[in-house]
Order: structure tokens, then C-alpha cells, then sequence
């Protein structure tokens, strides 16, 4: 038995060492890590159960069956994360440039099954070249396999992806699939096709960088949710957004202690909004008022600016957070918004966290390039997306709340539960100045001094309309606070809703605007 104990032993050194300690070393001169030290780094010390740790390929062409390495390039397993279970793999780099084989692909499948029926996060560190061509269709069909298995577990449990090397052709699609994506500056790349097959095909001459680099996904194109400058801040701030989630769709967000004695009236509050409606003010200084120890933990960050969606506590309770941005084009809503903000709440709907949505916002972009990109369709899906949600929805209608977008941003007719304005809101079908142009057209038109004309049905529509009074007036808004009574307010309102139960009708699915 003891000769037997030793063999295992030195077995597992051997398969801890994956492609071998020259290649860890190339990894590490990249600055990278390596799989193992990834896991190492991002779990609770001491929690990480590895499975299947000497599986082997079982391809025999080109030479491969003399090429045979335990794991087969990928480390699966299980561990805690704040003290709580997930699931992971790791791919490492050093064993075939962590090309995904039919192996391979067992071994993802097989922890994600098994976080499926657990009810756990997965969480995939990605670190490959892609499909290893010696194994031609076994190879795609394991990737096929992969994406149904992400697409069955998506509202089931949490998958986030952790882009820390290549990712190319179709192994994008199964990160694509996932909630999240994280992506590191300088060694992160995502393509469907590559630099060198772009020039054949569209003779474009482009860096692997500008292409599909971390910077080009999380500002142009909106695939990263999250960008960091080394592996070791990316899997803190991994960490750092699992604590705000759930295990799966049926568990809620765990609440942190809070300090009731922590509420006061905050007057920070109350002269955040400058006096001239259409001056900017940044909505990221409302929000860190708000949220406990201004710990605010934005997605997206630096992508469709003119909306903020993240992840915050108030009075120790998760919440997920939409709003607009006055700074930003004024926080209008445009198609790049509207998505984001879409795939933001049904997230959270999806997973049991509540809604918080601060509201300012003067409408729709207009303009021939969002009408024939489809600014209806995208815009629908915001819509969409909160008058399906059945989550706690908290609005606080901070200044503008114009036209349809006043609507859209979670009024109280699609359901929201709660529907407070300041002082300062002004709700309204559109702009003052744009509307008292078509109200009072003809009495303009027939004035000696037209602009002094203007400038008094002006004044005479704000006092009439541009305020939050007649909406209240009609059980719209259920408040007008003062602003430095918000936080209070919120944390009322949340804690009553903690027991609420609202259902869409019976159906198959629903069918969003896609």
C-alpha cells in the first residue's frame, strides 16, 4: 500500500505541473500566471477540490497519442469564495496552449453539471487557443456541447467568464453566453477571426490589440463588463462581484450587517443638482451618497456612458442600480444605453436583486443614425426588460423625466413598486422650450416680439408642468422627498419589499425584441 500511496503522490506532482516547469516560466515572463496559481489566488485559501486531475485525450493522430498530459489542459474543481461554494476551471496554456479537446471539454462540462445540480456560481478562467485542430470535429463538438450547457444554465446559476489570455474563433461564443466577462489590459484578446484572416478577407491591417484587446471590448463594442491591469486585480474584483450575488435563481443576496444608526439626513444631497436644468451634474456623486460607504461597483463602467448600471449595498442589501448620466450626452438614451441597461436588469430580475433606477433623462437620442441602427428595437428592450422584472423596483425621479423615456425608466405604470421625486423633477411629455413651440405655435407666430413671446409661455409652462406635482397628484409618484431623506426612504421601501411576490403571466418564454 505504501509504494501505491507514493505512485499517487507522484502522480499528482507530475499532473500539477501541467505542461512543465519551462512553460510555467514562460507564463510567468508574459506575466501571467499559471492555472493553478490563478485558482490559487482566487478562492478561499485552502477550499479548492480538484476533479478529474488525470484525465487524458484520447486522440491518436499526428503524433498526439505520444503527447499525453495529465488534466489534459484544463484544472476543474470546486472551492469556497467568501465563504461561499462555486464551481471553476482553469485552463492552463502550458498544455497545448490550453487547446480545447473532446477531454477537455468533458471536464467543463462535467463541473458545470455538477454546479447546475448544487445550485453554485461557475466561474471560467480562459486561457486558450482555441479548439486543438489534431482533433478536428471532436474538438467543435466539444465547444457545441459547451455553449448548450452555458445557454440551459443561464438564469440558473451565475457564469461568469475570466478572459486571461487568447480566446478566438468559437470559443468567444460560450463566454458571449455567460453574465459576465472580465478582461485584463495588454494580455486579454476576443475575435472571431484574427488579424492576419481579416487583411486576406477585408485587406484591413489591424493589432491583435485594436481588434479585440480588453480596452477595444469594454469602450467599442461592449463585450467586457470589466477591464483591470494585471490577473491579481481581475480575480479580486471576481471576488468582489460574487459577493453581491446570489448561488442560483431560487437563493437571494446575502445582506451585510448595517448600522442603523449609520441613516442621517445627508445635505450633500440636497445641493448635488445645479439650479440651471440643463447644466451636468454627475450622477456617480448621487449614487455614492446613497449606497453604504459609497462602496459602489459599477458594470460597464466605460461603455454607453450616458447610463450607469451596477452593484451596491443600502442598509446592508444588495441592490442593483440603473441610472442615467447628465454628463454623458445629457442622459439620453440611445441604442448602446438601452442594451446595456437591458442585459443589466434582466440579470438581476433573474437572480432575485432588487432594483434601484435614478432617473434623469431628456428622451431618446434623435437622429438618422439611431433611427435606421434601430433605436425602436433597442429601446424596447429597456422597456422590455423592466415591465418583465418582478424584483423590488425603487425609482427616485431625480430631475428630467421626459416623454417615453419617462416610461421606460421603470415609472409606476410597468410596475414599479415605488416611485419617488425630488423637488427638482420635471415630468413631462418633452423639453419646455420644445413643447411651448408647438403648443403655443400660432400665438408665436402672430407676436411682434416672438422670443419674449417664447420666453413667457415659457415661464408659465415650467410653473404648470415642469414639476412633480401634477403626476403625484394622479398616485403616479407616491412622494416627493427631500433629497436628503433618500437614503432613508430607500431602505424602508426595500426592507417592506422583501417580502413581495409578483408573477408574469404562464408561458413558454417571452419573446424580446432581440
Amino acid at each position: 500500500m505504501k509504494d501505491k500511496i507514493q505512485d499517487l503522490l507522484k502522480k499528482k506532482e507530475i499532473a500539477k505541473l501541467g505542461g512543465g516547469e519551462e512553460k510555467i516560466k514562460d507564463q510567468h515572463n508574459k506575466g501571467k500566471l499559471s492555472a493553478r496559481e490563478r485558482i490559487e489566488l482566487f478562492v478561499d485559501e485552502g477550499t479548492f477540490e480538484e476533479i478529474d486531475m488525470f484525465v487524458e485525450h484520447r486522440a491518436h493522430d499526428f503524433g498526439l497519442d505520444k503527447m499525453k498530459i495529465l488534466g489534459d489542459g484544463v484544472v476543474t474543481g470546486f472551492a469556497k469564495i467568501n465563504g461561499r461554494p462555486a464551481a471553476l476551471f482553469s485552463q492552463d496554456f502550458t498544455v497545448f496552449g490550453g487547446s480545447l479537446s473532446e477531454t477537455h471539454a468533458e471536464k467543463i462540462i462535467k463541473i458545470m453539471n455538477i454546479a447546475m445540480k448544487s445550485g453554485i456560481p461557475i466561474i471560467g478562467l480562459s486561457d486558450s487557443g482555441g479548439a486543438r485542430i489534431q482533433e478536428g470535429v471532436n474538438s467543435l463538438g466539444g465547444y457545441a456541447d459547451i455553449f448548450l450547457l452555458n445557454t440551459l444554465a443561464s438564469g440558473v446559476i451565475p457564469q461568469i467568464s475570466v478572459i486571461l489570455g487568447p480566446c478566438a474563433g468559437g470559443a468567444v461564443y460560450s463566454p458571449a453566453i455567460t453574465d459576465f466577462i472580465f478582461m485584463v489590459r495588454n494580455s486579454s484578446y476576443m475575435f472571431v477571426t484574427g488579424p492576419n484572416v481579416v487583411k486576406t478577407v477585408t485587406h484591413e491591417n489591424v493589432s491583435f490589440e485594436d481588434l479585440g484587446g480588453a480596452e477595444t471590448h469594454a469602450v467599442k463594442s461592449g463585450v467586457a463588463h470589466f477591464i483591470y491591469n494585471n490577473e491579481i486585480e481581475t480575480l479580486l474584483n471576481v471576488r468582489r462581484l460574487l459577493s453581491y450575488l446570489p448561488l442560483n435563481f431560487m437563493d437571494k443576496p446575502v445582506d451585510v450587517s448595517f448600522n442603523a444608526g449609520d441613516i442621517f439626513p445627508d445635505e450633500r444631497l440636497d445641493v448635488i443638482i445645479p439650479d440651471t436644468p440643463n447644466k451636468p451634474y454627475n450622477m456617480k456623486e448621487v449614487i455614492n451618497l446613497l449606497v453604504d460607504k459609497q462602496d459602489f461597483f459599477e458594470v460597464h463602467q466605460n461603455y454607453a456612458e450616458n447610463i450607469i448600471v451596477g452593484f451596491g449595498r443600502i442598509g446592508g442589501m444588495s441592490l442593483g442600480i440603473v441610472a442615467n448620466q447628465p454628463q454623458v450626452l445629457a442622459g439620453v438614451l440611445d441604442i448602446n444605453a438601452s442594451v446595456k441597461g437591458a442585459r443589466f436588469v434582466r440579470f438581476c430580475d433573474a437572480f432575485n436583486i432588487p432594483l434601484l433606477v435614478l432617473v434623469d433623462v431628456p428622451g431618446f437620442l434623435p437622429g438618422t443614425e439611431q433611427e435606421w441602427n434601430g433605436i425602436i428595437r433597442h429601446g424596447a428592450k429597456l422597456l422590455f426588460a423592466f415591465c418583465e422584472a418582478t424584483v423590488p423596483k425603487v425609482t427616485v425621479i431625480i430631475r428630467k423625466a421626459y416623454g417615453g423615456a419617462y416610461d421606460v425608466m421603470n415609472s409606476k405604470h410597468i410596475r414599479g413598486d415605488f416611485n419617488f421625486a425630488w423637488p427638482s423633477a420635471e415630468i413631462a411629455v418633452m423639453g419646455p422650450k420644445g413643447a411651448v413651440e408647438i403648443i403655443f405655435k400660432k400665438e408665436i407666430a402672430k407676436s411682434e416680439n416672438p422670443e419674449t413671446e417664447i420666453e413667457n409661455k415659457l415661464e408659465e409652462y415650467i410653473k404648470k408642468f415642469a414639476n412633480p406635482y401634477i403626476a403625484a397628484e394622479r398616485g403616479y409618484i407616491d412622494d416627493i422627498i427631500l433629497p436628503r431623506d433618500t437614503k432613508s426612504k430607500l431602505i424602508n421601501v426595500f426592507h417592506l419589499l422583501k417580502t413581495k411576490v409578483d408573477k408574469n403571466p404562464r408561458k413558454k418564454h417571452s419573446n424580446i425584441p432581440l
